[in-house]
């Protein structure tokens, strides 16, 4: 088993990706360490894992980074390491820049990106002071390229890969490895979460997501990319190819774009 004994601990754990990535790395012989804000939904995954009496939860809302401190010492106590954190908690977002308030576009930013950097900053010492372990980052396709709907969620997604590619050249000596995993469109709730422009709830499930794959299948390719301590990955159908439109045929992919179909919540 690749993560035989190691502790990881994902965000984001209680439903989609980070469900399937918790079955996953159970799987392959990790102990868990559960996180959202939903603890009884945490529940439920744990008892779906196997081996369930190892695993832990641990409930955090990434938008209370002043938590963090408290979680890591609970974790360390409960755990006494920590070999893996995979930051996959985030929320998407339906709305157009000129509806979008400032107050949902800084708690967008606050979840998506300043979440998951202030989580690793707090996980990282250990990391370092054990000379081994891993950060796993969900990002998405949209770390790459920007699509009508998006704006604030795509800009965090690009400042993630600014972020952990630079944490990456500064860690890789002392044995942590970053990985960054962009899925295209899982099968996921995710756009019945995502915010609209006045911080309500989506709740419709966008056409292309309901036609995108299991969350199975994503999380097999990202435990895949980890096992493998690899740098990045893809994980998608055919809308993987716009971040190679987007990195040789930039114009090309400006003028696709341009023509997406979207749709946001009208208030």
């Amino acid at each position: 088993m690749r993560f035989d004994g190691q502790v990881v601990w994902i965000t984001g754990a209680s439903s989609g990706i980070g469900e399937a990535l918790a079955q996953a790395f159970a799987r392959e012989g990790a102990r868990l360490v559960l996180s959202s804000r939903r603890p009884e939904e945490l529940e439920r995954v744990r008892k779906t894992c196997m081996r369930p009496d190892e695993h832990v939860v641990v409930p955090l809302d990434l938008a209370r980074s002043d938590t963090f401190a408290a979680a890591v010492a609970d974790v360390l106590a409960r755990c006494h390491r920590i070999d893996v954190l995979v930051n996959n908690g985030g929320v998407s977002q339906r709305a157009r820049v000129m509806d979008a308030t400032l107050e949902v576009e800084r708690a967008l930013m606050e979840v998506n990106y300043f979440g998951p950097v202030a989580l690793t900053k707090r996980v990282l010492p250990t990391l370092l002071a054990q000379k081994s372990g891993q950060v796993v980052v969900i990002s998405s396709v949209m770390g790459y390229l920007g699509t009508p709907g998006r704006s604030t969620y795509a800009a965090a997604k690009h400042a993630l890969h600014g972020y952990f590619d630079s944490l990456r050249a500064e860690v890789w000596r002392d044995g942590v490895n970053v990985l960054l995993a962009c899925p295209g469109y899982v099968r996921t709730a995710v756009s019945r979460n995502a915010l609209d422009s006045h911080g309500a709830k989506h709740d419709q499930m966008d056409a292309k997501t309901e036609r995108g794959i299991s969350p199975e299948k994503c999380a097999t390719a990202i435990l895949r990319g980890a096992a493998r301590r690899r740098e990045e990955i893809y994980v998608g159908g055919k809308e993987i190819v716009g971040i190679y439109l987007q990195r040789f045929f930039p114009r090309l992919l400006s003028r696709i774009v341009r023509k997406m179909k979207f749709s946001v919540s009208e208030r």
